[in-house]
């Protein structure tokens, strides 16, 4: 994945993630929440990505980011 397209997959992963737990965050950080989700989703799915592709790398970025944007919630309290 090039880091264009990584910026962008992130960026859309941690978008829908924040918009799904609820948290309001500023775009640096919806990005980088995004970008380490697709990192983490994409290590613990790995199996899934390559039997099924690109798409569910992008499901595993947004399962990725929910992870920590909730483990953020829990350790840091709301936003």
């Amino acid at each position: 994945m090039g880091v264009i397209l990584l910026i962008i997959v992130g960026a859309a992963a941690g978008f829908i993630a924040t918009r799904v737990m609820g948290v309001e965050a500023n775009i640096v950080i919806t990005i980088a929440v995004g970008i380490a989700g697709v990192f983490i989703g994409g290590f613990l799915l790995r199996f899934i990505v390559n039997m099924l592709g690109a798409t569910a790398g992008f499901v595993a970025g947004v399962l990725g980011a929910i992870l920590l944007v909730w483990l953020y919630q829990k350790y840091r309290g709301r936003s």
